[in-house]
């Protein structure tokens, strides 16, 4: 009987712990959704919103990491339990910087609104790029909390789609500048915003590495897609 009761209760501190990575993924995405809407509507209010919510993203990161510590410290896991909250605590780390990201992009898209900078550049593929990498970070958290391995692959897949924009997005703003160098200042700008979605989609494809490490017990980290497929069968 103690052994079934330190059990059930090490389940409930491992659901508490899990619960706060939602909670945290679930602010960083609103983050990322106002980031969007201020890079779509040149809203400064929305820019400031997404800053405004940094510290509380922060505090969370340190929160769990606390959490995590004691856990292990506690209850000395192993095999799967001691992967998964590795993968939570890496997990954790990646969420931070995807809302390090979303708050980049709002200062600069502040900077973009002070500066009076031209709008005619091509700002609706980089909105495109950011719809992808907002939606793939939903698929990856989505993904954590079932553990879902199937789905870590396609997300895996979906980031060489954003990384396909980013480079023809970048192909594009050079063009931009060879042809009117009044425009190199602004598109500096507009790369600057394409790096961090692209980074967005990084942060979101760790995500998925860490499921398949918990699940299958193998780092697929620097992984081709067919070596990772090999993996899940």
């Amino acid at each position: 009987m103690p052994d079934k009761h330190l059990s059930t209760q090490f389940d409930s501190e491992l659901t508490s712990v899990s619960s706060q990575v939602m909670e945290m993924g679930g602010l960083v995405e609103s983050q990322i959704i106002r980031a969007i809407f201020a890079l779509s509507h040149f809203n400064i209010e929305a820019a400031d919103e997404v800053a405004g919510k940094e510290a509380r993203v922060n505090a969370m990161e340190l929160e769990i990491d606390r959490d995590l510590s004691s856990i292990i410290a506690r209850r000395q896991p192993t095999a799967r339990d001691l992967r998964l909250l590795i993968a939570i605590s890496k997990t954790t780390a990646n969420l931070e910087r995807v809302g390090d990201e979303a708050a980049k992009i709002a200062r600069m898209v502040r900077s973009i609104i002070e500066s009076g900078s031209p709008r005619s550049l091509p700002s609706l593929e980089l909105r495109y790029a950011a719809d992808l990498a907002s939606g793939l970070l939903n698929k990856a958290l989505d993904a954590f909390a079932r553990l879902d391995v199937n789905a870590a692959l396609s997300i895996l897949k979906e980031d060489d789609i954003i990384d396909q924009e980013f480079d023809g997005f970048v192909r594009k703003l050079i063009t931009y500048m060879m042809e009117d160098p009044r425009m190199i200042s602004p598109s500096l700008d507009l790369l600057f915003l394409a790096k961090a979605i692209e980074r967005i989609g990084d942060h979101s494809k760790n995500i998925a590495e860490f499921i398949i490490y918990v699940v299958k017990g193998e780092d697929v980290r620097h992984s081709s897609i067919d070596q990772v497929e090999q993996v899940i069968k």
